[in-house]
């Protein structure tokens, strides 16, 4: 007997053209990690789908059965934030293409989920001075919920201390290391990945990681090269599309 869940949380990541009338869409869910569901007739003028199945909004929904892709019963529109514009509409893209690349189907990330809905919660806020310091934090715990994060205060191959004023880089295949220029440009210094490390494991690592990366510009090639590695990708299709769109 197909197994049918109700009232889970939900987001919708990305969702594609099934028939004339329908829908598949690409869904996080809260106790399901992300998953795949049809939503018949959404395409439908008539559909109480069709409004409600938007992207960076939180939902509730329902859906069943045991194929790979299941079928969507209800969605409920859980109201409480705008959806985003301009820079931050695309850096939310930028997040569910992460997810979608990242996440293996069928793999529940609860404090993912969490991690991820208080990130849309910044983005729908219209603050630009805290975007890029979100889109750190949320790259950093994502990569450490899936296991491709190394411990951020030593150093990865030895295991050796961080040294507070040296300066270490992230690299995809070699972790946490010593940064080879004499001048000290680039790369972070010990004190702040250990920094880093203790905001990822604060009791509310999302916005402490928001604070600690306000100050470390640094941070974002570093992770952008990590991210593409591990997405095996020269560049992400939303990162081309924002390069695109400034170069305008």
């Amino acid at each position: 007997m197909a197994k049918r869940i109700a009232d889970e949380p939900a987001f919708v990541l990305h969702r594609y053209d099934w028939s004339e009338s329908s829908l598949i869409l690409e869904l996080l869910t809260r106790h399901h990690g992300r998953i795949a569901v049809v939503a018949k007739g959404a395409k439908k003028p008539s559909s109480n789908f069709r409004p409600v199945l938007l992207p960076l909004q939180p939902l509730h929904v329902a859906f069943g059965g045991d194929a790979e892709i299941r079928t969507l019963k209800s969605a409920e529109w859980l109201g409480g934030q705008v959806m985003p514009t301009g820079e931050a509409l695309l850096s939310g893209y930028y997040l569910n293409e992460l997810l979608i690349r990242l996440l293996a189907r069928d793999d529940p990330h609860p404090a993912l989920f969490d991690v991820y809905a208080a990130a849309v919660r910044v983005l729908a806020a219209d603050e630009p001075e805290i975007l890029q310091p979100a889109l750190r934090a949320f790259e950093l715990l994502l990569l450490r919920e899936i296991g491709l994060l190394p411990s951020l205060d030593m150093q990865t191959a030895t295991l050796a201390p961080l040294v507070p004023l040296e300066r270490y880089a992230l690299r995809a295949e070699g972790g946490l290391v010593e940064w080879p220029d004499a001048e000290g440009r680039g790369g972070l210094t010990g004190e702040q990945w250990v920094a880093m490390q203790a905001a990822l494991d604060d009791a509310a690592p999302f916005h402490a990681a928001l604070r600690a990366a306000a100050a470390m510009g640094e941070l974002k090639p570093q992770l952008r090269a990590l991210l593409h590695y591990h997405c095996g990708v020269s560049t992400l299709r939303t990162r081309q599309l924002m390069m695109d769109l400034q170069g305008l």
